[in-house]
């Protein structure tokens, strides 16, 4: 190890006990002063497990972004007993601080999924491992998540149905992502795109950095502009709307199930660990019927009258689903699980949106801007004692924004055909680098080896930077999900295969170039924008600024956007890597339907989060219509 990686790895360590004694401080300040994050009337009460039915109609697995709004949308029908399942706790007080939330990764709210190790993608990560965050909390990773709310593109929806999945193009989706939302920024209240009715609130976040208006201001003078990314365009550039109310993250918990966790026909059990679906096989047909969990030690049976539905995330439904002896018939096998239905696309078919981290551009703050922490995120000048009080006593300042996202751009490269209006690069715009946060967050959620932060920012350390992170919408790569053994315990094998479709690293690369350029533009030249000095050492052989140059980059500074999905694919009958039919329903198992991103036969272009509370949100509509409510 190096003098420079253990200076910097022991300034780290020594930075953990200022940083916890803030997080002690603002749970103090909010227990005294803000008492709409406490909420402690509308929290959600779970049942005790002495009160739990042996039977409910439906038996929902998983409290997250869909298993929420199921819960909630399941349980208006008063005739209906609805079980909701969930591994973790109720969401945390902190949670609600939008800043906050790096800090909420890596904590027992999150499952601490990794990947496994690889040589061609995350190659500056410890083990040439990425971290793969997924809430272990009720709202799922609605509660992890940065809060961004992106729709995708129209014509992702059109593919869907194209791909044999009718009643799931844009047109008649587009009514769901309206049904949940209750739209607050001004300009598009009225937009025939937009709800404002719904639970889940939508909101500008109410603090942005001011190098982020500049970077916008530069994706204008690029040619582009500034337009509704949920409207009628995709393309463009825009301050990032955020799934918040009055500044503060609203959860799918929050927005679903504390309005309805009052229902006596809705019981949330959590610290409920669900170890597998209970199928009944007459010889004729198959039918789920129960599932089986643990609550601490004690192991419970529950029955469905109606349906168990799994809506346990990407990672988790197929995990699930494998565990109960429904996936590929050999692989099971290898692990000794009876066979209940050799379904070969379980696990198969995994996508996420990758990007390369760690593009951060230093520059000089204008001579004008006299509030020094307000014009990019720098953890000890803008984390301060100050910052807390206007956060507490003012319900305002940079504690409201999202520091990794504060705008966002959809872009064309050479690859995507501009006329259509289906752009291939998305552009998150962040006010923190780093540098700036000095390895607090970065570093530790991305897993970043020591000596690699060590020789990228250590001489660099809080100046000025921001950083802009392209991210390919459609990867090509396919990766797949298998389990390690048949403990439900055990985390599963994730291998996304990033890069293994070499169309993939084009596209990027030309998202990178994108970035870089922008530096060229008349705003970023006043603010002497210039790229980090210090460059990635193993891709010192590579013309700086070359095609090869970012592919090698891309390789070592790999970063999910925690968009897993595709695991359990919808498709017609016809598709024998299909999981679920367009109604989300199981092939070969009766009343058994997944609901989560799993089932997305293809990503979105865009965040998830908003498709997999819509697709949650018509699921439940077909579930009443099938059975005929």
């Amino acid at each position: 190890m190096s003098a420079i990686t253990r200076i910097s790895t022991m300034r780290i360590a020594l930075s953990y006990a200022p940083e916890l004694s803030f997080l002690v401080l603002l749970r103090i300040l909010i227990g005294r002063y803000r008492s709409d994050i406490i909420d402690s009337k509308s929290r959600v009460k779970p049942i005790l497990s002495s009160n739990l039915q042996s039977n409910y109609d439906f038996v929902i697995i998983g409290g997250g972004s869909a298993g929420s709004v199921l819960a909630n949308r399941l349980s208006e029908n008063k005739n209906w007993s609805i079980l909701l399942l969930e591994a973790g706790l109720d969401e945390p007080d902190l949670s609600d601080v939008p800043a906050m939330f790096p800090i909420l990764q890596l904590t027992p709210m999150d499952w601490q999924f990794k990947t496994n190790s690889s040589d061609n993608y995350c190659k500056a990560m410890n083990g040439h491992r990425c971290n793969w965050p997924r809430g272990k909390v009720l709202g799922g990773s609605s509660v992890l998540n940065a809060m961004l709310y992106v729709r995708g593109n129209k014509k992702d929806y059109d593919a869907w149905e194209e791909m044999g999945n009718p009643g799931w193009n844009y047109e008649n989706v587009l009514p769901y992502f309206k049904k949940s939302e209750n739209m607050t920024i001004k300009e598009y209240r009225h937009s025939p795109y937009h709800n404002t009715s719904g639970p889940l609130t939508v909101e500008n976040f109410k603090y942005y950095s001011s190098v982020t208006q500049t970077l916008i201001k530069a994706g204008k003078e690029m040619g582009y502009k500034v337009v509704d990314i949920n409207g009628p365009s995709q393309t463009g550039f825009t301050f990032s709307h955020g799934t918040l109310r009055n500044g503060l993250r609203c959860s799918t918990a929050k927005a679903f199930l504390r309005p309805a966790a009052q229902r006596k026909n809705l019981h949330i059990s959590t610290l409920s660990m669900v170890e597998k679906i209970l199928i009944h096989d007459d010889g004729k047909s198959k039918t789920a019927y129960g599932v089986q969990f643990r609550i601490g030690s004690k192991r419970r049976i529950v029955k469905a009258n109606r349906e168990v539905i799994l809506s346990a995330g990407a990672i988790q439904s197929p995990h699930i689903l494998m565990l109960s002896g429904i996936g590929p018939k050999d692989h099971l096998n290898e692990l000794n699980i009876p066979l209940v239905q050799d379904a070969p696309g379980v696990g198969k078919n995994l996508q996420d949106h990758v990007a390369i981290g760690g593009m951060n551009y230093l520059v000089t703050r204008p001579a004008n801007d006299i509030d020094i922490g307000s014009f990019t995120f720098n953890l000890p000048k803008t984390i301060t004692a100050e910052a807390l009080r206007q956060f507490a006593m003012n319900s305002s300042g940079v504690l409201y924004s999202t520091t990794v996202a504060e705008g966002m751009a959809f872009i064309n490269t050479k690859y995507a055909n501009k006329s259509e209006d289906y752009p291939d690069i998305q552009l998150f715009l962040s006010s923190v680098s780093d540098n700036t946060d000095g390895g607090l967050f970065g570093k530790r959620d991305c897993n970043i080896r020591d000596e690699f932060y060590a020789r990228m920012y250590e001489n660099i350390l809080y100046m000025d930077s921001y950083t802009i992170m392209p991210l390919l919408l459609r990867p090509r790569s396919r990766g797949y999900i298998k389990l390690k053994s048949s403990n439900p315990d055990d985390h599963p094998i994730i291998v996304p295969n990033y890069f293994d479709d070499p169309h993939d690293l084009k596209v990027l690369a030309e998202g990178a170039m994108f970035v870089h350029n922008m530096i060229n533009t008349p705003t970023m030249k006043q603010l002497k924008a210039r790229p980090n000095p210090n460059k990635i050492a193993e891709c010192s052989s590579f013309e700086y600024l070359s095609t090869d140059y970012w592919y090698c980059f891309a390789r070592y500074y790999t970063l999910t956007i925690y968009h897993p999905c595709g695991t359990c694919k919808m498709g017609p009958s016809s598709d024998k890597m299909a999981v679920v039919d367009a109604r989300l329903r199981v092939y070969g198992i009766d009343r058994l339907r997944v609901i989560d991103a799993s089932i997305m036969p293809q990503i979105s272009s865009g965040n998830t989060n908003a498709p997999t509370i819509m697709i949650a949100e018509k699921a439940a509509d077909m579930i009443k219509e099938d059975w005929k409510i």
